[in-house]
């Protein structure tokens, strides 16, 4: 049984977890199929949307502390495997965030640690009722300082420092309250409810959205007027882009738009 499973629907791809029983923790295998699939997808100009989901209790559970920890703490060569660990996680993240599809989380159970990092990295997410959310490696003495980047990102820093520094845990309602999650829907609701909103996204222009995700992402490491300079050069690319032509020209005359992409 492979640890990462695609299925694809029409234009939406579906990445599944699939390893239960560690409750999908970023393992080292975990994280090279996941980087591969990425990888594989991004010169896949069949899928305009990912699904990112696991089996099994939790969405994930951060990093696999057996794994990261077998007969490497305290010494260098524990040193040496760590800084890679990190250097992969990161590069993983970056590449969810660089891929011209839009990424959706599809978040159950718990979404802990670097778990939790990955649902704050994915481009939006939708979570079950039940779901709790949590950056509590300081419970055990490990700061989550890379999921940190990520939370510090998508919520306000009171909040996320106080979750950094308490390791208490959050439920879904409150995770939408502060920005961290799209929606929350019933448990028995959400497979179909980010289907529909994948398949929303899915019938975009796909070029325009591919070039409003690398654009939203650059534009916020920018100042505003530096910023709005890359927008504007941005949109008039945009606007020259033969889709685009159509899709105005489709919309002046109330019509559906023919699109080649």
């Amino acid at each position: 049984m492979a640890i990462l499973e695609r299925n694809d629907k029409g234009a939406v791809a579906h990445l599944v977890m699939n390893a239960p029983e560690r409750l999908n923790a970023l393992s080292d295998e975990m994280l090279a199929a996941l980087m591969a699939e990425f990888d594989a997808l991004a010169a896949d100009n069949t899928i305009r949307v990912v699904i990112l989901s696991g089996t099994g209790r939790a969405f994930c559970a951060g990093h696999d502390l057996k794994q990261m920890t077998a007969g490497r703490l305290g010494d260098d060569a524990g040193r040496a495997y760590f800084a890679d660990l990190f250097v992969r996680c990161t590069a993983l993240m970056a590449r969810i965030q660089s891929l011209p599809q839009v990424v959706i989380a599809r978040v159950h159970g718990l979404a802990t640690a670097a778990g939790c990092q990955l649902v704050a990295t994915c481009d939006l997410a939708v979570a079950d009722s039940n779901t709790r959310f949590g950056v509590n490696g300081v419970n055990i003495g490990l700061f989550c300082s890379t999921p940190m980047v990520a939370l510090s990102r998508n919520i306000p820093r009171k909040q996320a420092f106080e979750m950094l520094t308490t390791g208490a845990f959050i439920t879904a309602p409150r995770a939408e309250a502060l920005g961290l999650i799209n929606r929350v829907v019933a448990p028995d609701a959400l497979a179909d409810q980010t289907q529909a909103l994948a398949e929303v996204i899915a019938a975009k222009l796909g070029s325009a959205v591919k070039t409003g995700k690398r654009a939203f992402y650059e534009q916020l490491q920018m100042p505003v007027t530096e910023a709005y300079a890359f927008t504007g050069d941005v949109m008039v690319q945009n606007m020259l882009d033969p889709d685009t032509v159509e899709g105005i020209a489709a919309f002046i005359a109330k019509r559906d738009p023919t699109w080649t992409q």
